[in-house]
């Protein structure tokens, strides 16, 4: 998110929009619908390996959890084994999904008590099929980031802190979320998706015998993944769900470094339609202060459009913008949907967005609801965040402390040392992660996060 969107949430701007939280909440749980076999909506723009060209014709049948398809991948992780894994998720509609994965698990005799399971949800990688990290020729290996000097690569993959997880003797599971190697459109930046994803994963690797009767589990995400984690954090009923792959999750905590919490920064109150116009077209204007915000606003248009039936992209930009971005969200990965957007319409893009937007109560409605609901979180979370973070504004961190120590939660905002910007926090948040992680595990009660409020 940029620079300018904070100013906008520092300022307390986004006020504007009255209401909104009344479409915030876990939807209801539903029978699930028979599973069709799967079939993209238009034949698929891009080539994938054959792993994931097996996953598109899997039908989303099964119970939550359920391990589809697997293959054995490569790591030089030492003492380490790993999988690519399919399996069967379900969206914030309740419509069950394919999501695709990577497992990673000490290798060795299980201990008696078994493993604790660690969920990762990784940052914004792309839309399309082949952005999902697992996809990658290494992905079993420690966070490789794009931006970064050390990174060697056209796309952020990898698993931050997994040498030490594995060395403790821990399962980690990595999803890619619906979308970035199963069958259909990816709900980009809906976290009560991708949270569900990450849940589901958890799932999946105990269903595969990985865990023992060990049922101790902790999520932790970055950017896009962070707010995947809080999200997952407020999905108790989920969690508690009976009739899965792998039930009776005992979540010990969360982790959730420069998360993006929409739904936090909205005051409650009845809902109308100047303030959904002013929400959204706040947000709209908020990320087109460049191409790479531009590219962020335009994917999570898309993924509320893949995941809300009532609200499409000709909504947001002209016809013709929203015929061109459609085809590079189904072709290209985020960095590089980006430069091409610089390529073609460098400092015309605007000229994608719509003059007159509509359907806006609808928008407002979807953004919220694709957020973090406004339910307590069931384990401790704890929020790492630097003061340097223009993309994802730390306000909307705080903002989410307030709500959630207000229902009774316990949340921790934990501020990164020096200068830390949106992607220099995996790294520098590492060790203290680590840390968090191995007293929630050793049953240590957390921190009182929410003292500093009081």
């Amino acid at each position: 998110m940029s620079s300018s969107l904070a100013r906008l949430l520092s300022a307390g701007l986004l006020a504007m929009a009255p209401g909104l939280a009344w479409a915030q909440g876990e939807a209801p749980a539903r029978t699930p619908r028979p599973a069709q076999a799967a079939r993209p909506a238009v034949p698929l723009p891009v080539a994938l390996p054959p792993f994931y060209q097996r996953a598109q014709g899997l039908a989303p049948r099964g119970k939550l959890g359920e391990v589809l398809q697997r293959e054995s991948v490569a790591t030089s992780i030492p003492n380490a084994q790993a999988w690519r894994i399919a399996y069967v998720s379900s969206d914030v509609q309740e419509r069950p999904t394919i999501s695709t994965a990577l497992v990673i698990t000490p290798r060795g005799q299980m201990p008696q008590a078994g493993r604790p399971i660690i969920s990762w949800a990784h940052g914004t990688t792309g839309t399309a099929a082949n952005c999902g990290p697992s996809q990658m020729l290494d992905p079993a290996q420690g966070l490789n980031q794009y931006f970064m000097p050390s990174g060697n690569s056209w796309n952020d993959y990898g698993v931050p802190g997994v040498e030490t997880m594995i060395q403790r003797g821990y399962v980690v599971v990595a999803t890619d979320y619906q979308g970035q190697g199963g069958p259909g459109a990816h709900q980009y930046a809906i976290a009560a998706t991708n949270g569900r994803d990450a849940i589901n994963a958890i799932r999946a690797a105990g269903a595969m015998g990985l865990s023992g009767p060990d049922r101790r589990a902790i999520i932790y995400g970055w950017s896009q993944g962070g707010g995947a984690a809080v999200a997952a954090a407020s999905l108790g009923d989920y969690i508690a769900r009976r009739g899965t792959a792998f039930d009776g999750i005992r979540m010990q905590g969360f982790v959730a470094m420069a998360p993006e919490v929409i739904s936090a920064t909205v005051p409650p109150g009845e809902m109308t339609e100047a303030g959904a116009s002013a929400f959204v077209q706040g947000l709209v204007s908020g990320f087109s202060s460049n191409i790479f915000d531009f590219a962020h606003m335009s994917m999570s248009i898309w993924g509320a459009a893949a995941a809300f039936p009532n609200v499409q992209m000709t909504d947001i930009f002209t016809a013709d913008g929203a015929r061109v971005l459609d085809g590079l969200m189904r072709r290209k990965c985020m960095h590089v949907l980006s430069d091409t957007l610089n390529f073609a319409y460098g400092t015309t893009y605007r000229s994608l967005l719509s003059e007159q937007p509509g359907n806006l109560l609808n928008w407002a409605r979807a953004f919220v609801a694709g957020s973090v609901a406004p339910v307590r979180p069931v384990a401790p979370v704890v929020i790492y965040w630097g003061t340097h973070d223009t993309t994802v504004p730390p306000a909307m961190g705080a903002a989410y402390q307030r709500q959630m120590c207000g229902m009774g939660g316990n949340v921790s905002r934990v501020q990164l040392p020096g200068a830390q910007s949106h992607f220099t926090t995996p790294g520098v948040a590492e060790p203290m992660y680590l840390r968090w992680m191995a007293d929630r595990l050793a049953g240590t009660a957390a921190p009182n996060g929410c003292a500093e409020l009081q």
